[in-house]
């Protein structure tokens, strides 16, 4: 165990110590085990945005097995994904890397305004396919975030005392914020505090903007003078909104781009001080090989901040 790991586990005093061990399975995994930095393969999107829109740039992602051997050809410190993609693989691939059950999901083939996933997963399934974590999506800013907000307070309860990890998704939308607020820094900042408040021990938001969507915080902002210029001072605000950077705050990879684009954007959030990436879209979209090779890169950038 290296320093950095037991200072980040030494955060987290108050679980059990088969949730640290397993905080410690995902820190301690992959090319960049020991690092405190973490890059996450998650593959959600068949159910979140359909198969085609998901696979069929690469069709080799419609077998799920195809996944769990690019995370680890890659050396990703974990995959996450539903049950049904878990399911296909967990047995084969056992012990091999970390997994993430993802326990909540939503389709698009019903437009809500206010989204509130569906739970399609559970505790007790992540323990029988040997996750060492549950995630789960919350909707800030949704007309339905209080019942979001209530679940993931049960579900993260009951994972905690069977020893496993909590990941969420802080992800806001619906009608409290316009499309433009949704990664808002003040909004995304907001997002990751209420994500550490309900319990999480892993938090996953988006890469913040400059827009300052509320107005009664957008006065704090600027009689604070808080930095927000470029992308490394927003995600190091994210990053101390979450308990003054004492949870795991990583983010999400977006919507697929070219790879220049993605890894100055990496670049941006890892000198920002950001614990890893979670990046989807833009690995299993590619040939396997580019994939491969993209995601070691976003490792090489993080191994050189670490």
């Amino acid at each position: 165990m290296t320093e950095r790991v037991q200072e980040i586990l030494s955060w987290y005093e108050s679980d059990s110590p088969g949730t640290r061990a397993n905080l410690y399975r995902l820190l301690c995994s992959g090319r960049l085990a020991g690092t405190g930095k973490l890059v996450i393969l998650p593959v959600d999107q068949g159910f979140e945005h359909g198969p085609a829109r998901s696979f069929a740039k690469n069709p080799a992602g419609y077998d799920p097995r195809y996944h769990f051997e690019l995370a680890l050809a890659a050396g990703c410190n974990a995959y996450a994904a539903p049950l049904g993609f878990l399911e296909a693989g967990a047995s084969r691939y056992a012990g091999r890397i970390p997994l993430i059950l993802k326990l909540n999901n939503s389709d698009v083939l019903f437009k809500d305004k206010d989204p509130c996933s569906a739970v399609t997963g559970s505790v007790q399934e992540a323990l029988r396919l040997g996750c060492a974590a549950i995630g789960f999506t919350i909707y800030p800013a949704s007309a339905a975030r209080n019942e979001m907000y209530q679940q993931i307070r049960e579900l993260g309860e009951e994972a905690k005392r069977k020893g496993l990890a909590v990941v969420v998704w802080s992800y806001p939308r619906g009608s409290g914020v316009s499309k433009k607020g949704e990664t808002a820094i003040d909004v995304v900042a907001y997002a990751a505090q209420i994500a550490a408040q309900l319990g999480a021990h892993l938090i996953k938001v988006k890469p913040p903007t400059e827009h300052l969507e509320q107005e009664d915080a957008k006065k704090v902002y600027l009689e604070q003078k808080i930095p927000i210029g470029t992308l490394a001072d927003r995600v190091r605000h994210v990053v101390q909104s979450a308990f003054g950077g004492r949870r795991i705050v990583i983010f999400s990879g977006g919507e697929a781009k070219g790879k220049d684009a993605v890894l100055e954007e990496i670049r941006g959030i890892a000198d920002g001080g950001a614990f890893g990436s979670i990046v989807g879209r833009n690995s299993f979209q590619r040939a396997k090989a580019d994939g491969i090779e993209l995601l070691h890169d976003i490792m090489d950038i993080y191994q050189q901040h670490a």
